[in-house]
């Protein structure tokens, strides 16, 4: 069972971890579109898009916190401070042993923080576990619907 209209957004400058996130994926029969933003910026342009272009919202982010250009905690912020993007689920998956980037990650609205494993057995076997969980089983906020290719909100005082 997969969500195959939900795009996983996978934030990471690694092309090793990249391809082992994708495998561990795959292996685990997640069928999902799989979108890779290889920096801040351009997972921030992919989560933001523009007011007359608006992008799919993708069911899941897998943010890597040591990114260039914009780090990860900025693109955590800056997803938690738009209304479109604010309660998509954002996974923390990186390799910081920092304390205070956990702290900070949480701050910010993380919704998950791993810590990626060393071994690449393990690595993938996280990963698909990640993705079974926020793309088979989670039940998402029912944030938007979208209506002849544009997003529209569904607030409470739109009933």
């Amino acid at each position: 069972m997969t969500n195959d209209a939900q795009t996983l957004l996978l934030v990471e400058d690694n092309p090793d971890d990249e391809e082992l996130t994708i495998r561990g994926l795959r292996h685990a029969n997640v069928k999902n579109p799989i979108d890779v933003a290889r920096d801040g910026q351009d997972a921030i342009d992919y989560l933001l898009g523009t007011d007359d272009q608006p992008n799919p919202t993708p069911a899941v982010v897998l943010l890597d916190l040591n990114l260039p250009r914009v780090g990860g905690l900025e693109v955590l912020k800056r997803i938690r401070g738009e209304h479109r993007t604010r309660h998509v689920p954002v996974v923390i998956l990186t390799s910081s042993n920092e304390d205070r980037d956990l702290i900070n990650g949480y701050d910010l609205g993380a919704n998950s923080y791993i810590r990626k494993p060393i071994q690449s057995e393990e690595f993938a076997t996280t990963v698909a576990r990640l993705g079974i969980y926020w793309l088979m089983l989670n039940v998402p906020a029912p944030q938007c619907r979208t209506v002849c290719g544009a997003n529209i909100f569904a607030h409470s005082q739109d009933k």
